[in-house]
This record gives C-alpha cells, structure tokens and sequence, in this order.
C-alpha cells in the first residue's frame, strides 16, 4: 500500500479547509489537502448572501462593533453558543473580511450619497456617508441589530473561494482531489492520520500527517430534500464518529432555511429578504408581519420557517404537484437589482425552474440547510478524545452557533476559524512528531479492503440507494421543523431497522474506481448512525430550542436542558452514547431573544455556579487543553454599554 507523508492533512477544500491550509503553509508547514471534487466545485462556491463583521461603514450598520454582533450571535443561537467561542469569531470577523479584501475578495462597497432600499416592505430613502465612500458596505440579514453582511452581489461563496484557491496554488499547498477518506489512522488517542481511495482508479492508500484536519461541511443530504450539494453527505463527520473515541456535538440541532425554490431545493440566498423581498401566502397576503410585528421576513431562520409552516398547516400554502409552498416576492426590487445584486437568484430561478422573478413570484419553502451539529472540537478546534486531530467549518461543533445559526455568521466562521484554529493548527504542528507507521496504516488498510471486498462479493440483496432513500423519508417525515416524541420514536424505530439492513448490502456494479454505487455504499453506514444519532438525540431532548423544536415540551428549558449534546459510538456497540456538557462559560445570562415568542422555564443556579462546573465537565467528556485558559477571550459584562440594556440602566 502507498504511504504519503506530509505535515498537515487537510480533509476538504472548501473555504474552511483551504483558509487553515493557508495558515499551515505560510508558518513553512508541509500541507497536503484531499477533495471530493476539484476545490473550485466544493460546496462552498454555492453560498450566496454574504459574511458578517462588524464592519459599521454602511449607514444602516452606523454604531455596530464586535459586542453587537456577539450579542445577535449567542441570542440567535437561543443560548446554546459557547459564548467565548461566539466572541473569539465577533471579534475576529472584521479583521478576516478586511485580510479576504487584500486575497483580491472585491466586496460590493459603500457609494456616498441618497439610494432607496426597502425596509420592513417600506421603500424608503437612505443617505451613505460620503466619508465612508470605498469602504466595504454591507446588506441587512435575520436577527441581527444593524446591516453587516458583506457580500459581492450574490455570489459571495463563489468569489471567496476562488481567492482561497488562488492562495493555495501561490503557496504551492499540495491539493489531490477526486480522493474520498474512508477512516481515520488513529492508536492510543493519537490521530497519524486517514485511509484513502482514489476516485479515479480505486486505489487505497495511507496518507501519515503531524496533524490531521477534517473540514469536509455538512450531512444535509441524509435529508435527501436539501440545500446541500450532492457530496455533502456527513463523510467527515462519519470519519470522526467511527473511530469510537470522538463524540458529535448538538446532531440534533438542524436548521431549515426559509427559501428553497420548489421544486429543486435550491437555496435563494436570505440576502432576497434582506434587501427587501416579501413572503407571501396562497391569497398573495404577506403574513410575516402578524407573527412577527419587529422582525418580519427577518427574524432568525428557525422562526421565519417555524412560522411559514406554521401558515402552510393553517391552509395558507400554495398547492402544486410537489407539495405545499408559499411565494417569495422580488417583482418590487426591479430589474436592475434583480440583475446585478441577485443576479444568481435571478439565473437559478429562470434556468431551474423557469420563473422570471423580475415579473413572477417564486415558490418557496424550508428546506434542509445547515447542521449546527458536528464533531465536537474545544475553542482551539481540536476534537475532543484524540489528539492530533482539528476540525472545522460546518463540519465541526467549535460551537458559536448552538441550536441556531443566523444567516451570514456560518460563511463568515469558514474564513474567521480557517484563520483562528488554522493557527493553532500551525501552532501545533510545530511541536508534533510525524509517526510513520507503516504497519498501523496497513492495519487500517487492510479493514477497508475488506469491506470493500464485502459490498462486491457478500450474497446480500438490499440496495444502498434505497437505503439512503428510507433514511431521507423517516427524517423528513418525522425530524423535521416540527417533532413530536410519538413521531421521533417512529423515526427512531424506523432507523434501527435500517442499520440492522446496512450489513446485506450488495453492489452490483465492479468497476474499481469512479463507481458511485461503491461510493455510496462505503459511505451508508455512516450515513445511518448519522441520522439515529439526530433522531435519537432529538427524542432524549425534551424541550424546544432553536432549530429543535417539540410540539409536546413547548419551553426552553435553561433549568434542565442549558447543556450540548455529545453523542459516541463506540466500535461494535449496537446503540451510541449519549452524554451531556455544558454549553460553555455563561456572561449574557439566558433571556428572551427579541422574537419568536415561546416559553421558557429559568435556570436554576447563577452564573457563578454554572461557570464553576464547565471546565471540569468537559474535560471529563474529552476536552483537550486548549492554548489559553477557558474564558480569558470573554470579557466581562461588555453587553452592558449596549442597546438596549444601556438604555435600561
């Protein structure tokens, strides 16, 4: 079996993984990165809308700083953030977005000067700053107090990865695409690195690293109706999960965005509600304002879609051949916004579905779009029980997003933890020792021949695809906006059923490298502890939060459930394990977020005394030390001098 040795292993090159492969190389790191596909198709290139930072040079953002929009971060998570985690990326977020500008990023700037925009469905008249004139301007996203999303039209994902790319190909980082990671190279609680196969020729291969690095994205295919690209399928957080050692964090934590178009799912990016579009009903009525009078179309993503189903299951949806919708009203905008700021919204829905939005309205519903779930990493981003092994982006639980993330904060955390935890990774390398073993690799080699051998000979007669499609119906029908402890339990059921299936899978087709059935067959076991996971986890958790929310436990619960999900499953067990942690240390005290409504059943000790007992609790469940001590990058009560708790005093 081949051996290739590097310093840093980079699994994924998307922004996350490429930004920290950045970080590696420019610290004189040896830096290798493994794809899927070539790095220019990874996921990332299809995120629209834009990144927030602080920025405050738009005239709608006047007054913003790091503290606002740590404070909308931790309220949009509905306080299951790691709050020192959420500040390390407010702070940082400004300082990122100004390094992307010098990458060659060409965010859309601030034009002194009168322009209209709409606001709350208002046409209204702003005036920008002529003094701020060049500088980087920024759009209005969900739950947040001022406008500071940055963002090149709608293209946001697309021409910031392509300046990462860039980087890497000036740094001569080493990128080998078409290469999937199977398992992870891992002896007494040290990560040396993955086993690979070759999607050209079918090739398995070693590759040994100092330091290996997951940043593959999300699991929103195992919804089968989603946002997602068709490889974001959970591979690396399956990578981490089968190693038995290191836990997922919050799995149970899904976000539905507000407008996938219907009938493909496609995203249209939140930056259409952002700057000005309506969502509508059957009647053509816009009913956002009734549910919520502040925020309307923008309030954080797990209310705007709470709410639009809630309208749909009123009678209130659109009948159509594929479901129920509502609509999304951009006809107001005009064209030459609809050509040039949503100029991708614009070619999705005329090349995708033929609708002209210019003149039409879109058909829309929530969709599967984000996991604020993934492997469970401490602030520096190593994972929890085992070293040597970062993780991040979506494919990580660093935690700043808890059981909600607002729209703009998970773009912009690729860029700010590929810089923070790229740091660290390089910072950590330094020190690593690269262990070589051969005869380790060829260990874990040898289990992945086997199974491989396995799926192409076994006399099995269940088919993977239709595996993957009963794991999608059970999460749809009963893991989805709404849940029920009667519906987790059939999902749950239904899920164990399908594990106990995964072993009689046979492959039909034998060709040994590009063989997506073999592809989705190495990967289908994962898939499906994956989903248990999400439904198991669901069901344990007994109130409503965020992105999770229980029609039969209504209320948040900071009494019981002020804690993160950690989910394990150890090798040959039959069930995972699930512990629970706290979500970090506390300095905004648990409160009503501003919208959305709903119950809420109070902590019962004080901050103090649920500050004392984080630390040791985690590392009790796998926290690796970080560099610093926990806490330090949280300063004290600084929400105080903000809106609106100053004007409380």
């Amino acid at each position: 079996m081949k051996v290739i040795t590097t310093d840093v292993l980079v699994i994924g090159a998307g922004l996350a993984g490429e930004r920290a492969a950045i970080a590696s190389a420019q610290a004189g790191h040896d830096v290798t990165i493994l794809s899927l596909v070539p790095p220019r198709r990874s996921h990332s290139a299809a995120a629209q809308g834009g990144m927030q930072a602080s920025l405050g040079n738009a005239v709608k953002g006047k007054g913003d700083n790091p503290t606002v929009h740590w404070l909308d971060t931790v309220k949009g998570s509905d306080w299951g953030a790691d709050q020192e985690v959420a500040r390390i990326f407010a702070d940082n977020a400004p300082i990122a977005m100004r390094e992307m500008a010098h990458f060659g990023v060409p965010w859309n700037r601030v034009e002194g000067g009168p322009r209209e925009v709409y606001i709350k469905g208002k046409k209204t008249t702003i005036v920008e700053d002529d003094e701020k004139e060049g500088l980087i301007t920024a759009r209005d996203f969900g739950g947040t107090a001022k406008w500071r999303t940055c963002y090149t039209a709608d293209g946001t994902g697309h021409t910031v990865l392509y300046a990462m790319d860039n980087l890497a190909v000036q740094l001569d980082i080493t990128i080998h695409d078409r290469m999937e990671a199977l398992s992870l190279i891992h002896e007494n609680g040290v990560c040396l690195g993955a086993i690979v196969r070759s999607l050209r020729d079918g090739e398995i291969m070693a590759y040994m690293a100092k330091t290996t690095v997951i940043a593959t994205g999300g699991y929103g295919r195992l919804y089968g109706e989603s946002t997602n690209a068709i490889i974001n399928e959970g591979t690396g957080s399956w990578l981490a999960l089968q190693t038995g050692k290191v836990p997922l964090g919050n799995m149970e934590a899904v976000q539905f965005h507000p407008t996938g178009i219907v009938p493909t799912d496609i995203l249209v990016t939140e930056g259409c509600r952002g700057d000005g579009g309506l969502l509508l009903d059957v009647d053509e009525y816009r009913f956002m304002p009734e549910y919520e009078p502040e925020k309307q179309e923008l309030a954080s993503r797990d209310v705007v879609s709470r709410r639009m189903k809630e309208h749909i299951l009123k009678g209130k949806g659109v009948q159509s051949s594929y479901g129920e919708h509502l609509w999304l009203d951009l006809r107001h905008l005009g064209e030459e916004h609809l050509t040039t700021k949503l100029r991708e919204v614009y070619d999705i829905c005329m090349y995708f579905i033929g609708v002209n939005p210019i003149k039409e309205l879109i058909p829309v519903r929530p969709t599967q779009h984000y996991s604020m779930g993934g492997i469970r990493v401490n602030k520096d981003g190593q994972a929890y029980g085992m070293k040597g092994l970062f993780a991040l982006g979506e494919v990580a639980c660093w935690d700043m997003h808890g059981f909600n993330r607002l729209g703009g904060n998970s773009l912009a955390e690729t860029v700010v933890a590929g810089m923070v935890v790229g740091n660290k990774i390089a910072e950590y390398t330094e020190s690593a020792e690269l262990i070589a073993n051969v005869t380790l690799a060829e260990k874990f080699g040898k289990e992945q021949t086997d199974l491989i051998e396995h799926l192409l000979n076994n006399s099995g007669d269940e088919d993977v695809y239709a595996l993957r499609d009963d794991i999608a119906e059970l999460l749809k029908d009963h893991v989805h906006i709404f849940r029920t402890g009667e519906g987790l339990e059939k999902a749950v059921t239904g899920l164990k059923a399908i594990l106990g299936r995964v072993k009689n899978v046979k492959v039909n087709a034998n060709a040994p490298g590009m063989n997506p059935e073999l592809s989705q067959a190495l990967r289908i076991e994962g898939m499906a502890k994956q989903a248990y996971i999400i439904a198991k986890g669901a069901l344990l958790r007994t109130e409503s939060r965020g992105a999770h929310t229980r029609e039969d436990y209504p209320a948040r619960d900071d009494k019981n459930w002020l804690n993160r999900t950690l989910a394990s499953w150890e090798v040959g067990a039959d069930e995972p394990k699930f512990n629970y942690e706290p979500v970090g240390p506390l300095d905004l005290p648990p409160g009503d977020r501003g919208y959305g409504g709903g119950q809420m059943v109070d902590m019962d000790l004080t901050l103090e005394e649920y500050n004392a007992k984080v630390d040791a609790e985690q590392t009790a469940l796998g926290k690796q030390a970080s560099s610093e001590p926990m806490g330090i990058r949280l300063p004290k009560e600084a929400w105080r001098e903000e809106s609106p708790y100053k004007d409380a005093k």
